[in-house]
């Protein structure tokens, strides 16, 4: 295992890693334990009780942030004529349809999410080997096949997280940066969270909300109580 630095050890000193803080708690520390020279992202980790291997144990969809990501997010949409000038209008950074696909097959892949019109998706299926493996090929069940392309844009660049759950049952997201503070970062958990939880599966059994975990890029992680959490987004 590598060493850790004695920025990193510093900030484990105020983390007890065998306790599960409150969400308010954690969430302090986690920006607590941020060093770096730049401004860290905030992680969340939380682990299911689902079994990914099973269809219908599949969690995945997406959720707009209240705060956004801080994150700037390049966009491409595949469309042609009205929708790829809406696109555009919305603040796509790039929009059309095969020139786009050459540019990809030659190597250039200077953005961060896709969105397509459902007519584009045979021209987009061609670069589909691409995309995939780098998980950036659009999506009907994310709601990026759709001709209502402005405001999909516009959910994206405003903080649109998507997620999936790993094999291992876990899903990992970044929900802000260091520089938002703790109220911020808090508000955009407890979002994340509640899409989670209205996401859980008929059949998993047993506890849903396994464990939730907190760190910044750079910083050790922080256990938080998946009850507490799961209050206060019922009482939000």
């Amino acid at each position: 295992m590598a060493k850790k630095g004695k920025n990193y050890r510093k900030a484990l000193e105020d983390i007890d890693t065998s306790k599960m803080y409150s969400l308010q708690e954690g969430v302090e520390l986690a920006l607590k334990g941020s060093y770096a020279k730049f401004d860290e992202s905030v992680d969340i980790a939380i682990r299911l009780g689902v079994d990914p291997r099973h269809a219908d144990q599949m969690v995945r969809s997406s959720v707009v942030l209240p705060n956004g990501t801080g994150k700037d997010i390049r966009v491409l949409v595949f469309a042609k004529g009205d929708k790829e000038k809406e696109a555009l209008d919305a603040g796509a950074d790039y929009a059309g349809g095969d020139e786009f696909v050459e540019k990809i097959k030659g190597g250039w892949l200077e953005f961060d999410r896709t969105i397509a019109t459902p007519d584009m998706m045979a021209t987009v299926g061609k670069i589909g080997r691409i995309l995939g493996p780098r998980n950036l090929m659009p999506n009907a069940k994310l709601g990026t096949v759709t001709f209502d392309v402005g405001r999909v844009v516009k959910e994206i660049k405003s903080g649109k997280v998507d997620f999936k759950v790993d094999k291992a049952g876990v899903i990992h997201a970044m929900l802000g940066k260091a520089s938002f503070g703790s109220q911020k970062v808090k508000e955009n958990i407890l979002a994340f969270v509640d899409r989670i939880i209205q996401l859980k599966p008929s059949t998993s059994k047993g506890i849903y909300l396994k464990s939730i975990s907190l760190s910044t890029t750079m910083g050790p992680g922080v256990k938080v109580d998946p009850l507490d959490i799961r209050n206060q987004v019922k009482q939000a």
